[in-house]
């Protein structure tokens, strides 16, 4: 309940926002949905346990430089209880966006940023990558649907690397 309640003052800037967005003349594109992660549990994440699933949010933004290419930045976090161990994980990720401007849009990207992990008392922070796309369909005027978007996920938790996948869905505002 209480994370529910954390996304509440983003959702009220988002709505007084958007009359002053609505005249940018689709440069900005705003995505806000479920996602779900496979994590690559490399021993010192989950020992003996192998790879384990979370699920959460994610949110993104990006500006468009030309019809075809955009700034873009996404947020993320996931949570759940492998083992009866609590485990949370965030990023939050820059880079380039292509996408083929149509009513089904499709589009890729390559993000760089950073990563956090909470599991039990221990937490760490590293670098992360995400390469990816997915599909947007137009639903009604500056309305879409993020059909899909897949990320390959790479981290680096506890001097171990890990490769996870990131799948998401939600609505996209694009003004």
């Amino acid at each position: 309940m209480l994370r529910k309640l954390a996304l509440l003052p983003g959702l009220v800037l988002l709505v007084s926002l958007l009359p002053l967005v609505t005249r940018a003349q689709d440069k900005i594109e705003l995505f806000g949905g479920y996602s779900f992660m496979r994590v690559d549990a490399t021993p010192t994440l989950n020992p003996g346990s192998g790879d384990f699933n979370l699920n959460g949010w994610e949110a993104s933004g990006q500006y468009k430089l030309k019809d075809w290419l955009g700034v873009a930045g996404g947020f993320d976090g996931h949570s759940g209880s492998p083992l009866g161990v609590s485990t949370s994980i965030h990023t939050f990720l820059f880079g380039p966006q292509i996408s083929w401007p149509t009513r089904v849009s499709p589009f890729a990207h390559v993000l760089v940023g950073g990563a956090h992990i909470s599991t039990g008392p221990y937490s760490n922070s590293s670098l992360s990558l995400a390469i990816g796309g997915g599909i947007d369909t137009r639903l009604v005027d500056h309305i879409y649907w993020r059909i899909i978007e897949g990320d390959y996920l790479f981290t680096h938790f506890f001097g171990n690397a890990q490769n996870n996948v990131r799948v998401s869905t939600g609505i996209v505002f694009k003004f």
